[in-house]
């Protein structure tokens, strides 16, 4: 398990005084105490002291193995347990996990709250006018017996028979409350995750492996989906870093096309007619490369992906400056903590600490400088110095190792060579190692800027590497500050070894910066773009190092260099002034004080901004990140959030990422989803509305605490934007049918019951109700739950606007379920007043008798099949055979279950006996009255529905039409227009990276014609 998401080799080792402690019989005797901090979540730090032989040591997170963790490159080792269970920090954090429902079932239960009111108020009304009517006119009721009352009818037992009315009338309206719509919804939604299973779209042939819903509770949570938080290791990236590109001695190196660098060139050339300014050798160059070579998709040798004749085959030997070029490749191959395995052909693979650390070796080794050995004190380089291939082995003492943490930003080796000269080697952060460049040293710096800016620009990780020469006295002097700093014991250890550094990387000489790729996933960024157009917002949790984060932001289009950058961290002077006076509750206050004042400042820039085209990104760190998630300043650090664009949260722990989903989740009230692939998500995607696990590398963690499974970022597009939308108005429409047909069939009941004085006598046969939600209206609606598709998968990717249709809430608001209720109810007025108006006071039979209750009541049951199931018919917008099998099916099924179930003994059938055959479809008024009242009973809603398309038309609605009349191939500029129409203003992506490029250019182009006409003009007056 890898609690920060990183798969890399950590680096452990034991502390020095126990090195000597080597087996089974050293140990006999070891006596020893372990003096330590108490359980916390924190992962990147340990406070500890080891009491042994009367010394005491310190313990860091080097002596500290997490639980879980796997050893590499030692078969077993001895240790002792500090912490256990609970205590341990993958416990400390963990978070329950919450129980998930959907808001629209959610929202359903409220209107079945609803419904249940409505039914207990009609049952209340029925009974007391039931009882008012029993108690004044039961002697004149003749038929029911007055002098031999049933207790249903006795007015000498009022309460007892108004009681009986009420549980009667509560069974008969239970109609309205659709207790068959939770079945048909889990049918529904069991099927609708089989298709997102069998989707081959999604399916990733290189691990073979498919989408799984492993929940159908939330598939139509997928459709409204607000905000997207992120992992990035394993998640954005393939946790695979390749050395692209380098600058030497103010040279830079390697043609590469980076794929931030080929997406934007893509849309560029799309859109390059109009401006002159990109037929400019500048812009040619951009779209293509420095000299347009594209790289391989997929390099030969992992990690390294560098293309350049200049310095590849030993031909930097021949450069002119071949000697800072060789001090170059020494620095990548010694200043490093990783450890080669050499195998008996002599080929070395590499474990690292990190991705890009294990890149710069490998790209030592194929440049001439092959690692192959490491002990407790040395490392051991074979050297290429021939154009022949001849190498040399030659040893590097390691003296001191300064190691790379998030406030140095850097990391540097002091290091003796064979001939006894001492080095100090030193790679970090360009803005660091500037500011710690000697006179001499910067000869090479602008150069060198101009390098890391085109760099970044194309997503490109860097970082500066230099050197310094020390002779042995300043060493010797430094040495020793450095060991009293490192055995110091107490909480300002870590600061005095800072200092300790600080005071010898100094004096540096630049030699030049490194360019690495972390290779996002496929199609990382374009999916992004699409999420982003679709109106989605994106935040990235990591636990990676700011500058990482950074970097991977602009490598997939999150950030880009127009977009100012909102930082949040404590890395500043009054928190180390603070720190360095060893008082606690001083040193939380400032902390505190700070974060407040940063995120204040944040408002303030992004307030003044606020009706310019200024875009902006917020970076906060962990420990900033934890004083922003407390309760008195959550609300302002959420606030900003919002306001900006793009938001990376880096070095954040596992318990972190389910807190700040906490917040987007309470704090905004919207969806939101989380989607990680290791142990150290497994909080966030939990604590999200919905979690989405990725099978990466990273083991299965994320995938069993997930909701659904994929196998790479850029299925997650086709999740939400296609099965998401489908899901959401499938299953909206769906409920908000049920309900309208619901009310409909059980407001005719009640209506009768005006007619019958409220004694309980039902309108229609025991069977015709049974059946009818079960065969007479089920099938249409499954139908439509599972096939629906208001457009198809391929409109739904070109217009992704459709998709705010699901975060609007457009289909479920209450306005339309009130809708949907209202047309139930006038429904329900038209079917039973007009029919009973029709059948009152007309002759039914030849001989003049009129209709009885049986006939009015199988009469008007057909209407209601009839009307609920064209009603389903207008509302479907995807019709295929099943469709219409399922509907047309369901009023033929009727029709033969009358005749059947007619037939049958009367003691069975009832009120049904013969009715059909004898009765109704003699008769010419039944066939009139079915056609009538059924075509009164949809036409306001169709009218309505062609009235709203008329003139009040949604996105689908025009999309429909358009590809009905096939103006989309016959009139490509109309079809062209609406595509771009159908996307939200984004901010983040490549789409916006293109159009703020654009934007640059056109200003460039306007700036050079009005100065070519001033110049123009200038002339003239000369």
């Amino acid at each position: 398990m890898n609690l920060d998401g990183e798969t890399n080799l950590k680096l452990k080792k034991t502390d020095e005084s126990t090195l000597n402690l080597d087996g089974d019989e050293e140990f006999q005797g070891f006596k020893g105490e372990v003096r330590c901090e108490d359980p916390n979540a924190n992962l990147y730090s340990f406070i500890g002291n080891l009491v042994y032989d009367n010394l005491v040591h310190s313990l860091g997170p080097q002596q500290i193995l997490l639980r879980d963790s796997k050893l590499r490159n030692t078969p077993f080792i001895y240790g002792v347990v500090i912490f256990s269970g609970h205590d341990t920090k993958v416990m400390q954090n963990a978070t329950d996990p919450p129980s998930k429902r959907s808001r629209i079932e959610r929202k359903m239960d409220k209107i079945i709250y609803l419904l249940f009111s409505v039914l207990v108020t009609l049952a209340l009304i029925g009974a007391i006018v039931f009882g008012i009517r029993t108690k004044f006119h039961m002697e004149d009721w003749w038929y029911l017996r007055p002098d031999e009352p049933s207790p249903y009818f006795d007015p000498n037992q009022l309460h007892l028979a108004v009681f009986l009315q009420f549980v009667t009338a509560l069974i008969m309206y239970g109609y309205l409350i659709p207790i068959s719509l939770y079945v048909s919804i889990e049918i529904v939604k069991v099927l609708q995750a089989m298709f997102i299973n069998q989707d081959t779209h999604m399916y990733y042939e290189e691990l073979d492996k498919p989408a799984s819903a492993r929940t159908s509770n939330l598939n139509e949570e997928l459709g409204q989906v607000d905000t997207i938080l992120s992992d990035k290791t394993g998640t954005l990236t393939c946790n695979q870093m390749e050395f692209l590109k380098c600058s030497i001695a103010g040279v830079s190196y390697g043609i590469g096309v980076t794929e931030v660098e080929r997406a934007t060139a893509k849309r560029l050339q799309k859109s390059i007619a109009g401006i002159d300014v990109f037929h400019s050798n500048e812009t040619d160059a951009f779209l293509t490369g420095e000299t347009g070579v594209e790289m391989m998709e997929k390099p030969h040798i992992k990690g390294f992906n560098f293309k350049d004749d200049r310095l590849m085959n030993w031909n930097w030997l021949s450069q002119p400056q071949s000697a800072i070029i060789g001090m170059f490749f020494r620095i990548l191959a010694i200043c490093q903590t990783a450890i080669p395995e050499e195998d008996h052909m002599g080929n070395v693979q590499y474990e690292a600490e990190s991705p890009d650390e294990g890149a710069f070796v490998v790209a030592a080794r194929e440049f001439g400088f092959k690692f192959f050995k490491r002990t407790q004190t040395s490392v051991f380089l074979r050297e290429t110095l021939d154009p022949t291939g001849k190498y040399v082995e030659r040893e590097y003492k390691l003296l001191n190792l300064l190691e790379f943490n998030s406030t140095r930003k850097r990391m540097s080796v002091v290091m003796k060579d064979e001939n006894e000269q001492i080095f100090l080697f030193c790679k970090g952060a360009d803005s660091v190692i500037f500011e710690r460049l000697s006179k001499a040293g910067r000869e090479y710096e602008e150069a060198t800027k101009v390098h890391l800016a085109k760099y970044g620009d194309a997503g490109l990780r860097t970082l500066a590497l230099a050197y310094r020469k020390l002779d042995e006295a300043a060493y010797a002097d430094w040495n020793d500050l450095f060991i009293k700093a490192k055995t110091t014991i107490g909480p300002d250890r870590e600061l005095k070894l800072d200092e300790a550094a600080d005071s010898i990387e100094r004096e540096l000489i630049l030699v030049g910066a490194t360019a690495v790729e972390d290779k996002l996933q496929s199609g990382v960024p374009e999916c992004i773009d699409k999420l982003a157009l679709a109106g989605l917002k994106i935040w990235v949790l990591t636990g990676d190092k700011m500058e990482t984060a950074i970097n991977i932001g602009f490598a997939c289009s999150l950030l880009r260099q127009d977009m100012k950058q909102i930082i949040v961290s404590l890395d500043n002077p009054e928190v180390t002034a603070a720190g360095d006076l060893n008082n606690k509750e001083a040193f939380l206050k400032v902390c505190k004080e700070s974060i407040l004042e940063q995120l204040t400042r944040g408002h303030q820039e992004v307030s003044v901004d606020a009706g310019s085209d200024a875009v902006y990104a917020l970076v906060i760190d962990g420990k900033a990140l934890g004083y922003a998630l407390e309760d008195d300043m959550k609300e302002k650090f959420l606030q900003l959030a919002i306001r900006c664009a793009s938001v990376i949260c880096c070095r954040v722990s596992p318990k972190q990422k389910a807190l700040v989903t906490r917040l987007v989740k309470e704090g905004k009230g919207r969806t939101t989803l989380a989607v990680g692939d290791g142990a150290n998500d497994v909080g966030m995607i939990q604590e999200a509305d919905i979690g989405v696990g990725i099978s990466g590398v990273e083991g299965m963690q994320a995938v069993m605490a997930s909701d659904f499974a994929i196998a790479q970022f850029r299925f997650l597009e086709r999740l939400l934007i296609v099965h998401g939308h489908w899901c959401y108005k499938r299953i909206s429409t769906m409920v908000c049918y049920f309900f309208y047909k619901n009310i409909m069939f059980g407001l005719t009941l009640f209506y009768f019951q005006a007619y019958s004085n409220f004694t309980g006598q039902t309108l229609y046969n025991d069977w015709f109700m049974s059946l009818f939600n079960v065969f007479f209206t089920s099938l249409p609606v499954l139908a439509l739950g599972v096939f629906e598709q208001d457009v198809s998968a391929d409109i739904c990717l070109e217009f992704p606007t459709i998709y705010q249709q699901g975060p609007k809430n457009m289909f479920f608001s209450w306005a339309r379920i009130e809708r949907w209720i209202a047309n139930g109810v006038s429904s329900s007025i038209i079917v039973f007043f007009l029919t009973v108006n029709i059948f009152q006071h007309h002759a039914f039979r030849e001989s003049g008798e009129t209709a009885g209750f049986e006939v009015l009541g199988a009469t008007m049951y057909t209407v209601i099949i009839w009307a609920v199931n064209c009603q389903i018919a207008l509302a479907t917008s995807y019709f295929t055979w099943i469709q219409h099998v399922t509907i047309w099916g369901s009023i033929s099924l009727w029709y033969i279950f009358l005749m059947i179930y007619g037939v049958i003994n009367p003691v069975i059938s009832s009120t049904a006996y013969m009715v059909f055959i004898e009765t109704l479809a003699p008769s010419p008024i039944f066939w009139l009255t079915t056609l009538v009242v059924g075509l009164a009973c949809n036409l306001p809603y169709f009218v309505l529905s062609v009235f709203q398309r008329q003139f009040w038309p949604m996105d689908h609605h025009i999309i429909q039409e358009i590809k009905y009349l096939k103006r989309d191939t016959e009139d490509p500029e109309m079809w062209a227009k609406e595509m771009k129409k159908a996307v939200e203003k984004a901010k983040i992506g490549f789409t916006a990276r293109f159009e703020a490029t654009i934007k640059q250019v056109r200003s460039k182009v306007h700036r050079r014609q009005t100065n070519k006409k001033h110049s123009h003009d200038s002339h003239e007056l000369q």
